[in-house]
C-alpha cells in the first residue's frame, strides 16, 4: 500500500485553498426571490418562494425564517438536517415546513398552511453560513361571493348586493349586461371583530336590452374578484309597471276624491255662513220691534183707561144737569 504524506507547506497551502474556495462561493451565491409582495387568502396554504443561486446542496445547512416584528421571531429553522420546534413561535406551530427533498437543490421555500389574518407581514430567509438572506412581504386577504336579491320599492325595482367576510376592504360596483358602470347608492361597510369586512350597496333597475346586472366585488392589493349576475325577466318589469300604474291611479282617485270633499265642504260652510246671517238679521229685526211693540201695547192700553172715565164724567154731568 502507497501513503502519500504532504508535508506541512502543502497541507496549509491545500487548506488555504479549500477556504478560498468556501470565500468565492459565499461571495459568489445569493439567495434570491420574488420582489413583489405575495398574495394569500385566508384559511388556503401560501409558499413563499426562496432559491440558492447559483443552486447549492442547502440540507446541511443551517435555515431561518424569521418575521423580524414578531418576538420571538423564528417562524421555522433547519439545522443539521432536522427541524428545530423548540425555536418557533407558538402562532406557527405546526402551520410551518420546507420541502426537504428540495433542500439539496437550493430550493429553501417556506410553506404556510392554514393562512390568517395575522400572518400578513414580511418574512426574513436567512443562511448563516452564506451571510445571505432574503425579505419576502406577505399580503393575506379573504374573499367571498356576493349574495344578489331583488326586491321592490316605490322607486321601482330594487337590487340589493352583500357579501361577507372580506380583508383587506374591498370596493363593489354594479354592471348592466354590456359591461358599463350603474349609478348605485354609496357602499355600505361593516368590520366585524374578526376583522373581516361585509359590504352591501343597492341600486335602482330598469328594463334593459339584456336584463342581466352583475354585483362584483374586488381587492386590488389581493387581487382578489368576486361576482354574481342575476338576470331579470321582462314579466317582471311588466308587473312592476303595472303595479306602478295601479298606484298612480289609486293615488289620482284618492287626490280627487280630496278635492270633491273640499269643494263640498267649501258649499256647505258657505251655506252655513249665509243661513247664520240670514237668522241673525232677523233677531236683530225682532229685537229692534219689541220696543215698538210694547209702547203700541202701552197706549192702546192707556186708551182703554181713558174711555171709561170720560163717559163716567159725562153721565155724572148728565145727572147734575137733571137734579132740581
Amino acid at each position: 500500500m502507497i501513503h502519500v504524506r504532504l508535508s506541512p507547506t502543502l497541507n496549509f497551502q491545500f487548506g488555504a485553498f479549500t477556504v478560498l474556495v468556501l470565500l468565492i462561493c459565499s461571495c459568489q451565491t445569493h439567495v434570491i426571490g420574488p420582489t413583489r409582495p405575495i398574495a394569500a387568502t385566508v384559511g388556503e396554504d401560501v409558499i413563499l418562494q426562496s432559491f440558492l443561486d447559483p443552486v447549492m446542496d442547502a440540507f446541511g445547512m443551517t435555515v431561518e425564517w424569521t418575521r423580524p416584528a414578531m418576538n420571538p421571531s423564528f417562524v421555522y429553522v433547519w439545522r443539521d438536517g432536522v427541524e428545530l420546534e423548540s425555536k418557533k413561535h407558538p402562532l406557527y406551530e405546526g402551520r410551518t415546513s420546507v420541502f426537504t427533498e428540495e433542500l439539496k437543490r437550493g430550493n429553501i421555500s417556506l410553506k404556510l398552511s392554514r393562512v390568517r389574518i395575522s400572518d400578513e407581514g414580511r418574512y426574513r430567509c436567512f443562511i448563516p453560513a452564506l451571510d445571505k438572506d432574503h425579505v419576502v412581504q406577505l399580503v393575506v386577504g379573504a374573499a367571498s361571493s356576493p349574495v344578489v336579491q331583488k326586491t321592490k320599492d316605490s322607486s321601482g325595482l330594487v337590487l340589493q348586493c352583500e357579501s361577507t367576510g372580506w380583508y383587506p376592504e374591498p370596493e363593489m360596483f354594479w354592471l348592466d349586461g354590456e359591461g358599463n358602470l350603474l349609478s348605485a347608492g354609496p357602499t355600505e361597510t361593516v368590520r366585524g371583530p374578526d376583522d373581516l369586512y361585509t359590504v352591501s350597496s343597492r341600486v335602482t333597475v330598469e328594463k334593459r336590452h339584456s336584463n342581466s346586472f352583475t354585483c362584483r366585488v374586488q381587492q386590488n392589493s389581493t387581487n382578489q374578484i368576486r361576482e354574481t349576475q342575476i338576470h331579470v325577466p321582462d314579466d317582471f318589469f311588466e308587473v312592476q309597471s303595472s303595479s306602478s300604474s295601479a298606484k298612480v291611479g289609486l293615488a289620482a282617485s284618492f287626490a280627487v276624491s280630496i278635492l270633491f270633499n273640499l269643494i263640498l265642504g267649501f258649499f256647505v260652510w258657505k251655506y252655513k255662513t249665509k243661513r247664520s246671517s240670514k237668522d241673525h238679521r232677523v233677531n236683530e229685526e225682532e229685537t229692534e220691534s219689541k220696543p215698538l211693540m210694547k209702547m203700541k201695547e202701552l197706549k192702546k192700553g192707556k186708551a182703554a183707561r181713558i174711555k171709561p172715565e170720560v163717559h163716567m164724567n159725562v153721565s155724572l154731568s148728565v145727572i147734575i144737569t137733571y137734579l132740581p
